[in-house]
C-alpha cells in the first residue's frame, strides 16, 4: 500500500546538527571515537536532589497524570523564582508547564496563528523556530542580524517588515547559535512596537562577563515567556520547560493542551520542583565551568583562522565564520566529521544568513573540547588546503 503524506509536512526541514550527530553515533558505533561538540547537550549531571526527587518520585508511584497546567506546587515555584529573576510578580494560573519549551511554542503558536498569520524572527535563529510556525500555519518573517553588531536586533528593520498578518516577534535572549543577549533598550523597542514578543528565555542563568537579560515581562503583560529545566540544570532528557503567558490567554492555551499534550510527566515535574529549590549551587558551578570553556574554545577556534567576531555573551555556544573554506556549511561538518572525528553544528541549520558558518558547543566537556581543538588542528591543513 503506498501511504500519501501531507504536503505540509514536506516544507519541515530536518535538524541537520541533529543529523551530523547521528552520523557522528553511527561512526562510534563502529568503532570510532567520535567528539561530539555540535549539540547543546551539557556534560553535567544534574543536581543530586534531582536525582533523589525524581527516584523518590517514581518509587512513591507519581507517575499518572496531572492537572494539565501542570502541578499547582511546581506553578507557584516557577511564579516565585520568575519574580526572584526577573523582578516580576506572575501568577501561578498564567504558567503551563510542558514537556520541554518546544511544546510550549507550539501551543503558543497555535493560540496565536490563523493561515497565513505572520511571526518576525531574528536571524541567525534556532532552527526549530520557523518549522514550529509553518506547521501552526503561520509564515516566518526573517529578519537578519550581523556579527559586526554582537547580533543586536535592528529595531528599525523589524518595524519594516510588520503587516496586519503580524501575530508575534520571536526572539531569544541569550541566543542559539549566537550566544547574543539582547541589550535593554533592543528589548524596550522591541516591546513598544505593540506586537506580543514571544521571548525565550531557555538560556537565561548562562552569562558571562556581567551579562544580564532583559525580560518582556519587565516591560509587557502581553508578551510570552518560554523557558524550561534543560540548560538551567542539565535536564535535558527530562523533557520539563513552562509558558508564562497573558491571564487572558490561558483558558485556550490550556485547550489546546489538553488534547495535544494532556500533562507533563508527573515524577518528572517534582525534579523540577528540586531544581528550582536546590539547584542555584549547581548552576553557578556549571557557569563558571562553561567561562573557562568558553575561552578556550574561542581561541582555539580563532587560531584554525575562522573568524569569531564577538565571544558569546550566553548560553553556549560559539558561532565562527568558515565561508572562505567551504560556503556549504554541512558539506564542511561532514568532511570536518571525517577527517578529524568531532561533529559540529552546521551554519544552514540557523538560517541562510549563517550558511558558511559552523556552530561549536561549549557544553561538552573541557577534555572533549581540549582533544576536539587537538584533532581539529591535526586535520585542519588537509581541510583548508583542500580549499584553496
Amino acid at each position: 500500500m503506498t501511504v500519501s503524506v501531507s504536503s505540509r509536512s514536506g516544507t519541515i526541514t530536518p535538524f541537520l546538527a541533529m543529523e551530523v550527530m547521528e552520523r557522528g553515533m553511527a561512526m562510534a558505533r563502529g568503532g570510532v571515537d567520535v567528539l561530539q561538540l555540535g549539540v547543546g547537550e551539557p556534560a553535567f549531571s544534574p543536581p543530586p536532589e534531582v536525582v533523589d526527587a525524581v527516584s523518590a518520585a517514581v518509587s512513591r508511584g507519581h507517575t499518572h497524570y496531572t492537572d494539565s497546567r501542570g502541578l499547582y506546587e511546581l506553578r507557584e515555584a516557577i511564579a516565585a523564582d520568575c519574580h526572584r529573576r526577573r523582578g516580576v510578580q506572575v501568577s501561578p494560573d498564567q504558567v503551563v508547564v510542558t514537556s520541554g519549551s518546544s511544546p510550549a511554542l507550539l501551543l503558543v503558536a497555535n493560540l496565536l496563528l490563523d493561515q497565513g498569520d505572520e511571526v518576525i524572527i531574528p536571524t541567525p535563529h534556532y532552527p526549530c523556530y520557523p518549522n514550529l510556525v509553518t506547521v501552526s500555519g503561520g509564515c516566518p518573517v526573517f529578519v537578519p542580524t550581523a556579527p559586526e553588531d554582537g547580533y543586536q536586533i535592528d529595531v528599525d528593520r523589524v518595524r519594516r517588515v510588520i503587516t496586519n498578518r503580524t501575530k508575534g516577534i520571536l526572539v531569544a535572549s541569550p541566543a542559539n547559535p549566537t550566544g547574543a543577549v539582547q541589550s535593554p533598550k533592543v528589548m524596550e523597542d522591541l516591546t513598544a512596537l505593540g506586537i506580543p514578543v514571544l521571548s525565550d528565555e531557555v538560556y537565561d542563568g548562562l552569562l558571562y562577563e556581567g551579562a544580564r537579560n532583559t525580560s518582556p515581562l519587565t516591560l509587557s503583560d502581553g508578551c510570552f515567556v518560554f523557558d524550561g529545566f534543560s540548560k538551567r540544570y542539565a535536564m535535558t532528557g527530562f523533557r520539563l520547560g513552562y509558558v508564562i503567558a497573558p491571564i487572558t490567554t490561558i483558558r485556550r492555551l490550556v485547550s489546546l493542551q489538553q488534547n495535544l499534550f494532556i500533562s507533563a510527566a508527573h515524577f518528572v515535574q517534582t525534579a523540577g520542583l528540586a531544581a528550582l529549590a536546590h539547584g542555584e549551587p549547581h548552576l553557578e558551578m556549571m557557569v563558571a565551568e562553561y567561562e573557562k570553556r568558553r575561552q578556550c574554545l574561542v581561541d582555539g577556534v580563532r587560531s584554525l583562522g575562522l573568524s569569531v567576531r564577538v565571544p558569546p555573551a550566553g548560553a553556549f555556544y560559539v558561532l565562527a565564520d568558515a565561508r572562505h573554506l567551504n560556503r556549504d556549511s554541512l558539506a564542511l561538518a561532514f568532511e570536518i566529521l571525517e577527517r578529524a572525528h568531532v561533529a559540529l553544528g552546521p551554519g544552514r541549520d540557523f538560517g541562510d544568513i549563517a550558511e558558511g558558518f559552523l556552530r561549536f558547543s561549549f557544553a561538552a566537556s573541557s577534555n572533549d573540547i581540549e582533544l576536539a581543538l587537538e584533532r581539529l588542528h591535526e586535520a585542519w591543513p588537509s581541510i583548508a588546503d583542500g580549499r584553496r
